[in-house]
């Protein structure tokens, strides 16, 4: 007959020697499929994922019914992602995003749509207020803003809007509002 402790016996040294051959089960099937690392400087950036930024927002301008636009970045920007959305509600419609990862290593996306500036900025940042304008080039961009959060600045192009968020710094806001700005719609 095998020894048995009591229930009302049992503590926490228990409970950590039965996890011990869980933990290191655990660490054997991570060691063999290669997903565990350790670096003792932190965490370590990972590879920016590939993205045809020029394929895409050409599809975006023969597919989407308002005029895309491709900003020229300087050296060092690096197109990440993309997307097509649809802004419901009134003043909704479709809408194109990008992103693009700085030389600083942060994110900024920028999307354009038909939708109303109003419509697009409750879609995209949810309850935000305006904030004021920046004037970037001929351009003036409203900004959206809650306090501890990102800001997004939105432009009326006529046909669309164009907007601009992310986690960059106020530089990185002025250079890609600035790209949109002077870029020339794309011929589909």
């Amino acid at each position: 007959m095998s020894y048995q402790k009591p229930r009302i016996m049992q503590d926490y040294r228990d409970l950590f020697w039965s996890l011990i051959p869980l933990v290191l089960i655990c660490l054997v099937i991570a060691a063999i499929a290669s997903q565990c690392s350790f670096s003792a400087d932190g965490p370590t950036p990972g590879k920016i994922p590939n993205f045809d930024v020029h394929a895409a927002l050409r599809d975006d301008a023969g597919t989407l019914p308002f005029p895309i636009r491709e900003p020229a970045l300087p050296e060092g920007w690096q197109p990440n992602s993309g997307s097509r959305d649809t802004v419901s509600g009134n003043g909704g419609g479709a809408a194109s995003t990008v992103g693009y990862i700085t030389p600083q290593g942060t994110y900024m996306q920028l999307t354009q749509s038909a939708a109303t500036a109003d419509a697009l900025a409750n879609h995209l940042l949810g309850t935000r207020a305006r904030g004021g304008t920046q004037q970037i080039g001929d351009r003036s961009w409203t900004v959206y803003h809650v306090e501890g959060s990102e800001p997004a600045w939105v432009s009326d192009f006529g046909a669309v809007r164009v907007l601009v968020k992310g986690a960059g710094n106020q530089e990185a806001y002025k250079t890609l509002a600035g790209a949109a700005g002077a870029a020339q719609p794309i011929s589909p």
